[in-house]
Parts: C-alpha cells; sequence; structure tokens
C-alpha cells in the first residue's frame, strides 16, 4: 500500500489553489481525511487534486472538488 504523502494544511491549500479554510472545511464534511488533531492536523495529498497554472498567461485552474460521501451534507 502507498504511504500517504501527508502535508499541512496550508501546503494543501497551495496545492488545490483553494484556501486554508476549505481545506478545513472539506475535512470537516468528510471530502478528505485528516491526520491528526490542531497543530498537527495533516492532510493527504493523494486526496486532492493539484491545481495547473498556464506558463504563458499565469491563469490558475483549480483542481476539482473532492466529492461527498454518501449520505453526507455540504457545510
Amino acid at each position: 500500500m502507498d504511504q500517504p504523502q501527508l502535508v499541512t494544511a496550508a501546503d494543501a491549500a497551495y496545492y488545490t489553489g483553494r484556501p486554508v479554510g476549505t481545506i478545513w472545511r472539506w475535512a470537516s464534511e468528510g471530502r478528505i481525511t485528516v491526520h491528526g488533531r490542531g497543530r498537527k492536523a495533516r492532510y493527504d495529498l493523494r486526496e486532492l487534486d493539484r491545481k495547473t497554472v498556464n506558463p504563458w498567461t499565469d491563469e490558475v485552474h483549480l483542481g476539482k472538488t473532492p466529492k461527498l460521501p454518501a449520505g453526507a451534507r455540504a457545510a
């Protein structure tokens, strides 16, 4: 089994092009797994879609939003 690629919420936010609050919300909704608690909380990059940046225009395309688990409600 592959090892998780755990990063902080700030690193996950940079990777996806989203605000840190969005990473926290996705975790609270069950869209992504949070490993640890508080300041030690980490998020697995394998569960996140990376942003892309056009090198000519610097236009940023956000990564896809992870799906809600069955039966869950968005916050």
